[in-house]
Order: C-alpha cells, then structure tokens, then sequence
C-alpha cells in the first residue's frame, strides 16, 4: 500500500461523532444531496459523511462509497447497519490506479472528496473518472485539510479539475479547508 494512505487506524479518529462539531456533515452536504439521488463519496473510510448521506438521500437514494482499503470498507459496513442504512449504501473497493466506477456511468447526481485527493497519485484521473460518472451539470464538491495542502498544492488540483471538463462554481467555507464547488461541463 502505498505511503501516503491514511491508516486504518486513523478512520477511528474521522468517525468520531465528536468531530461532527468540527465538521458537520449534514451541514456541509445538505445544499447538494436530495431525497431520490445517487450519490458518491470518493475515499469514505468508515463512512463519516456516507452514512449521513444515507439518510439524506432516503429510501430511494443510493450512497456509493469508494475506497482503496477493504478494512475501512468493512467498518463502515458495521457502521452503516447499525445506523439502518445499509440498504441504502453500495460498497466500491478501488485500486491504487483507479476508482474502478465504470459501471456508473452518468447515474451519479453528486460527489465528493474530503480530505482524500492529497493521498491520490493521479488525481487528474480521479476527475476523469468522476467526470465519466457524473449526469450532465451535476456537481462535485472537494475539500482538502489546510495544514495538509498548500495554496499552491490545491491550485494543482483544482487545475486537475479543469482539465477533466469540470468547472469551479462556489468555494464553500468548510472549517479548516480549502474547498471548491465544481460543476461538470
């Protein structure tokens, strides 16, 4: 596995309810997820903002949660039962490569990497990829941690972005991040 990948251990730490007083994940993702959508949380771990989204997206919705690790895939497996949620999550093991999500070609209303595209070797594929997955005009919202990436390392990613047909439309405020608002072209 590859060195910049967060522990395991450490999903621990970003599943703590606790850290819902730092980052809220229904205040953060409520603007874009509706009852109905299909949605993707890119690098989920133990499902912090998955298992909300869960419960946003409802009965109709699906939670499609990609992550590299199958550990944190099983956790957030235990995570989403004990939260009656499951039935609304799909759980997508990816490789190092890729995120592995052809089969969901244009059915994704909305995603979102948090914290995670810093780890990511090419991070221009994981906006093609994602690009590939969105329906027409849907959005996808990133945010990176500010003691981990610079303004500069963010520029990059944001540049990623672009390149791979999408365009910045907001930079919500989310404590303690650097974060855009993009809309595929």
């Amino acid at each position: 596995m590859a060195e910049h990948v967060c522990p395991v251990w450490v999903g621990y730490f970003l599943a703590n309810p606790i850290r819902k007083l730092y980052h809220n994940p229904v205040k953060i993702l409520s603007p874009y997820i509706k009852e109905g959508m299909e949605v993707m949380d890119i690098g989920s771990a133990m499902g912090f903002f998955s298992i909300p989204a869960a419960k946003m997206a409802g009965k109709n919705g699906k939670v499609v949660c990609v992550d590299l690790q199958k550990e944190m895939l099983e956790k957030l497996e235990k995570r989403a039962h004990k939260a009656k949620v499951f039935e609304r999550i799909e759980l997508h093991n990816c490789s190092e490569k890729s995120l592995e999500i052809d089969q969901y070609k244009n059915q994704i209303d909305f995603a979102w990497a948090f914290a995670v595209l810093h780890e990511m070797p090419d991070v221009s594929n994981v906006f093609k990829e994602v690009n590939e997955v969105l329906k027409p005009n849907s959005k996808m919202l990133i945010a990176e941690p500010t003691g981990h990436v610079t303004n500069e390392a963010f520029e990059s990613t944001l540049n990623a972005a672009l390149k791979n047909n999408f365009k910045v439309i907001g930079e919500p405020e989310i404590r303690g991040s650097v974060s855009a608002l993009l809309e595929k072209k």
